[in-house]
């Protein structure tokens, strides 16, 4: 029976792994879990599961008992340590995933990561450390789990490309003069996924994959060039890869988190999960089509991110996260989120990190320079 460390309970990522682990008790024991504010939501998990050792990024509330809430913010990494589990779920949001990642990694634990700021902002430590520890990094994302399935028993220097699909988010076909105009409420609406606010954000501009892109580069070892995007609307088909010899593999499956996420914990072995099968059998229409990288620029952003992998990932990671509050709060548009990002990442370009504390360094003033563009 594998233990079980979840990071980010109480979001999506979390919550649909509590469904996982409902699923099969019998495979499964939660020996630690981490929250960020929702301390009571994380408390009704505790109880549920029986899990001992809980942590939160914010105070405990008045009203609690509880005694044993480890909080601040390094409660997630310390959630790690003590409860010693074989794998650690990270479904943290944003830049706070990484430093937990790292900490999964050196401890020896198996990572599940849904968290690609991780590898977008350190992937050249993150993957190093993994190397010298023989940790497996395992995708939750369901694009590169998807690759990861395709890659199983192939070698990956037969790798000629990985395709990596997007829904095109709500305003796929929406004219460009009109971005000045949408809503925190209409970017929110997506058409398939349901997710937190700001990946759903990401997913509106394309920044989220973009980020994405970044990620697969150090997940499959494999460069930018060789990493490519097409529209699926549909969500059917959630990524392919094209081996040296033209062949495609693909994985298909109805668009439901729990299945990456059951794939990663389970691995190296499949497990039954009652999850609605793809309706194989019926009429099924398949659409691929190019992104329009003229009214969606931040792919090109991410290539271009790339160049320099150290510094700039963290720096384009950082201000989207900061334009993107902003576009919540109502203080920039829509059409202003990616032009923010990249004239942040202008002003570092002659950076550069050699240790992940740095890299922390690099992101707070990343995130300190995209606010005073806002202003």
């Amino acid at each position: 029976m594998k233990r079980v460390a979840l990071l980010g309970s109480t979001g999506s990522i979390g919550e649909s792994t509590l469904d996982v682990l409902r699923m099969r008790p019998d495979h499964f024991r939660l020996v630690g879990l981490a929250a960020g504010r929702n301390t009571r939501r994380l408390l009704e998990q505790a109880g549920e599961f029986k899990v001992g050792v809980i942590g939160a990024s914010s105070p405990a509330p008045p009203h609690t008992t509880e005694t044993s809430l480890i909080s601040g913010e390094r409660a997630a990494m310390e959630v790690i340590r003590r409860s010693e589990p074989d794998i650690v779920v990270n479904g943290i949001s944003g830049a706070a995933g990484f430093l937990p990642s790292l900490e999964a990694v050196r401890q020896g634990s198996a990572l599940a990561l849904a968290n690609k700021e991780s590898l977008v902002i350190g992937g050249l430590f993150l993957t190093e450390e993994a190397r010298r520890r023989g940790v497996h990094i395992l995708p939750v994302d369901s694009e590169h789990s998807a690759v990861f399935q395709c890659l199983a028993g192939e070698n990956p220097a037969a790798i000629r490309r990985i395709i990596l699909t997007a829904s095109g988010g709500p305003f796929r076909d929406r004219p460009k003069d009109t971005f000045a105009s949408i809503t925190p409420q209409e970017a929110l609406n997506h058409p398939t996924w349901s997710m937190g606010r700001r990946i759903t954000i990401d997913s509106a501009t394309l920044v989220n994959k973009g980020l994405e892109m970044i990620e697969a580069c150090w997940l499959f070892g494999v460069g930018m060039d060789a990493v490519t995007v097409t529209v699926h609307p549909q969500s059917i088909v959630h990524s392919m890869v094209e081996f040296s010899d033209r062949s495609v593999k693909a994985q298909l499956s109805l668009p439901d988190m729990r299945m990456a996420i059951a794939y990663a914990l389970s691995w190296p072995e499949r497990m039954d999960i009652p999850l609605a099968p793809l309706p194989a059998d019926s009429a099924m229409r398949l659409d691929f089509l190019p992104p329009d990288e003229a009214r969606f620029p931040a792919l090109s952003v991410a290539r271009h991110a790339m160049e320099k992998p150290g510094v700039l990932p963290c720096v384009m990671n950082a201000a989207d996260e900061v334009a993107v509050h902003a576009f919540l709060d109502g203080r920039i548009r829509f059409d202003q989120i990616v032009a923010v990002m990249k004239k942040t990442m202008d002003m570092f370009d002659t950076f550069a990190v050699e240790t992940p504390e740095e890299l922390m360094v690099l992101d707070k003033n990343a995130r300190k320079t995209a606010e005073a563009l806002l202003s």
